[in-house]
């Protein structure tokens, strides 16, 4: 193992705004981009993969809230976005056009970045409801996580002034929700240098924050401590309870909620009786439970993964001990909740079983003593990805309105293309909309296979294999593209990837998306089997699929990549300096690298449940033995296969400094590595239709030329 004691050479890099270090980020992306986005096949691409971005023809994606269904729009004309709305009546007959006369445009990004001189982003909203007459916006310089909160007028269309008390919060990574017409509730670190903030740059506190007045010196009402992850507070609109949350660690929390009616300026919170490694959904008079390691309540033990639901009035008369729950779902082998929708008189489950969705329905009791009935869910497709768009359960419903137990869905599949369909408060189903198949999917083959890890455990992964060229035996390996993540209980669904389609398999390449432990594929035991000092066995699943590709002919090694970006960066890090005798190329996008100092950039400190604190003996015992820049071995002793290496400078939540340090580590030991550094984009890599396009193209292209055909 190397010694942690050895001079990091590369410290500089980390100075994100350096002269020096953007000198080095320019010269690199130049040539980059020189080579690799340049020449006819390259051109082709970038100007296929900027028709599917902007296409006019696509689904705008709703979000209900009220009478109107939101939206941000993004085309050739608009790259940062029109946020807009159109009338739910419009909606309900179908997707309407892009062009269609019903949208009115509520906010235009690129003319504001325009008038202001500042690259904004997009970054949600928050709509009073049920008024629906003001939203605060949230808008990101370069697609940062931190925003600045404006209030809008949805009335007249227009933000409202501070100076007419408009409430408007300076850049921070925070959080509000509304009270009243002139109340917040605000989790925003408002000295990010100073108490106000955890050590990771999140919230410390919670505040209600009063129109007209100063944000820090509204009312503290919650308070965390330092080294937590963060903390947060919400307000349920229907029973007027106030709820804050204070998170120790990235995977556990400790959940306070007040009594209805209670002031929670003048009033302490009471604190849930439940393990802070349990997940806590509330709405309305009841509570779920969704608990992540086996929890006893009232003599019954309910498996990890488990949905309880229990009534809130057990909590507000004592709050010492949980009553028996209600049983909504109990996990198998294969099958996790994935996500959970609440309606008014209907909640939605959605389930992953072997990663497809599926949902499941059941009737909200209006009283305490009444049954959970399961309800039918019909018409939905299977071996899917399905995804609850929005449910507005605070909708009135008649003629102007959906339903307040409607639901929209996103569906895809790999060689299914995104579709809109509106799922009724009866449990039938009505398109309302499909994207256009941007690739040709008739000759695409789809697959489903385990590989044996070194632990005998069976990892899921995906085969998309595109058609054969001509002249090519169809049963000989071809270029094979490996994805994987495995962290931080994220799940791998099959779903639908028009660039992916467009421009890799659609030239015959292959496409693989691994399931590896870390991710949340077989609910939260899937997790844990590869977290702190079992994160290697994540590294041995990948390991293990790699090898049963070219064991089963799919690929060879030389035509063997792998690429992932953040958690997956690390992944890929790991490929490289452990298993490099496995790929033909890696691609490592916007990663973590340097484990040794990641708790001391940006969020990183957040993570430390997930991987361990370097600062103890984890670093001797597990994180040292893998950690990726520490374990750069010169070219004249270990052969590593090329390296694109791609990040973002306006990424404030994994450290541009991971990727540059790597790279030029990797530069000095003779290895062959390009890399490329966006100057905004956030963690997400791009901030609008172009960058995306320029990042796929640069991806792509390097593999397409560095896959050879050779055995």
């Amino acid at each position: 193992m190397a010694s942690a004691s050895i001079p990091d050479l590369y410290l500089h890099l980390e100075e994100v705004d350096s002269p020096e270090a953007l000198a080095w980020v320019t010269g690199r992306s130049d040539r980059t981009v020189a080579d690799l986005a340049s020449g006819d096949h390259a051109d082709a691409a970038h100007a296929r993969a900027l028709e599917i971005l902007d296409a006019t023809d696509k689904i705008a994606w709703p979000v209900l809230r009220g009478r109107y269904a939101y939206t941000l729009w993004r085309d050739a004309d608009h790259p940062r976005g029109l946020w807009r709305r159109v009338p739910w009546t419009v909606l309900e007959r179908g997707a309407p056009g892009a062009d269609d006369p019903a949208w009115e445009d509520l906010v235009d990004v690129d003319a504001l970045a325009s008038r202001e001189g500042v690259n904004w982003v997009y970054a949600g909203t928050v709509v009073r409801r049920p008024a629906d007459d003001r939203a605060l916006i949230r808008l990101s310089r370069g697609g940062a996580d931190a925003v600045e909160l404006r209030e809008f007028d949805l009335t007249t269309r227009e933000f409202v002034p501070e100076s007419d008390g408009g409430f408007r919060l300076a850049e921070a990574k925070c959080s509000a929700s509304w009270v009243d017409a002139d109340t917040l509730l605000l989790s925003a670190p408002l000295d990010p240098g100073g108490s106000d903030a955890t050590d990771s740059g999140y919230a410390r506190r919670v505040r209600l924050w009063r129109r007209g007045t100063a944000p820090d010196e509204a009312t503290v009402v919650f308070e965390g401590r330092a080294d937590d992850v963060a903390v947060g507070g919400s307000h349920d609109l229907t029973t007027g309870r106030f709820l804050a949350s204070r998170a120790p660690d990235f995977h556990t929390s400790e959940e306070w909620f007040w009594r209805p009616g209670t002031d929670p300026a003048t009033e302490a919170p009471r604190r849930l009786p439940v393990p802070e490694d349990c997940r806590v959904d509330s709405c309305g008079r009841w509570l779920l439970l969704i608990p992540r390691s086996d929890l006893e309540v009232a003599g019954s033990t309910h498996p990890g993964g488990s949905v309880l639901a229990v009534p809130w009035s057990a909590l507000d008369d004592d709050e010492s001990a949980l009553p028996a729950p209600v049983v909504l779902f109990t996990p198998t082998a294969s099958t996790t909740v994935d996500d959970v929708t609440w309606g008014r008189g209907r909640l939605l489950l959605t389930v992953l079983d072997d990663a497809e969705s599926r949902l499941e329905a059941y009737a909200i009791p209006d009283t305490d003593e009444g049954t959970w009935d399961a309800l039918p869910v019909t018409g939905l497709p299977r071996h899917v990805s399905i995804d609850v768009l929005s449910c507005d359960r605070h909708s009135e419903g008649g003629d102007r309105a959906p339903h307040p137990d409607d639901a929209t869905l996103a569906i895809s599949g790999p060689v299914v293309p995104p579709t809109l369909v509106l799922l009724r408060a009866d449990g039938s189903t009505t398109t309302l909309g499909t994207t256009p198949d941007r690739f040709d999917t008739s000759g695409v083959e789809v697959s489903r296979h385990t590989a044996r890890s070194d632990d005998g455990t069976l990892v899921p992964y995906t085969v998309m294999r595109g058609p054969s060229p001509a002249g090519v035996d169809p049963a000989a390996p071809r270029p094979t593209i490996l994805y994987g993540y495995g962290g931080f209980e994220v799940s791998m669904k099959p779903s639908y990837a028009a660039l992916r389609g467009a421009l890799w398999l659609e030239e015959g390449g292959v496409y693989v998306v691994a399931g590896i432990r870390g991710g949340g594929e077989y609910g939260p035991a899937w997790h844990r089997a590869a977290v702190r000092e079992k994160r290697p066995r994540a590294y041995e699943d990948f390991a293990a699929v790699a090898r049963e590709l070219v064991a089963t002919g799919v690929t060879t090694r030389d035509q063997l990549g792998a690429t992932g970006g953040s958690n997956g960066g690390l992944l890929m890090g790991v490929m490289l300096t452990r298993y490099p005798e496995l790929f033909g190329a890696l691609g490592i996008a916007v990663p973590l690298l340097d484990m040794k100092r990641y708790h001391l950039l940006l969020a990183g400190a957040s993570w430390m449940a997930e991987y361990g604190d370097p600062d103890t003996a984890d670093w001797d015992d597990f994180l040292g033995a893998y950690s990726p820049y520490q374990h750069v071995a010169p070219a004249s002793e270990r052969r590593y296969p090329p390296v694109l290496m791609t990040t973002s400078t306006r990424d404030d939540r994994v450290h541009p400094g991971h990727a540059r340090k790597m790279t030029a580590a990797l530069e000095a030991a003779g290895h062959d590595v390009q890399y490329y550094e966006n100057t905004e984009g956030g963690h997400a890599g791009a901030a609008d239709n172009s960058q995306e396009a320029r990042k796929a193209v640069l991806t792509y292209e390097f593999f397409r030329r560095r896959l050879t055909s050779s055995s």
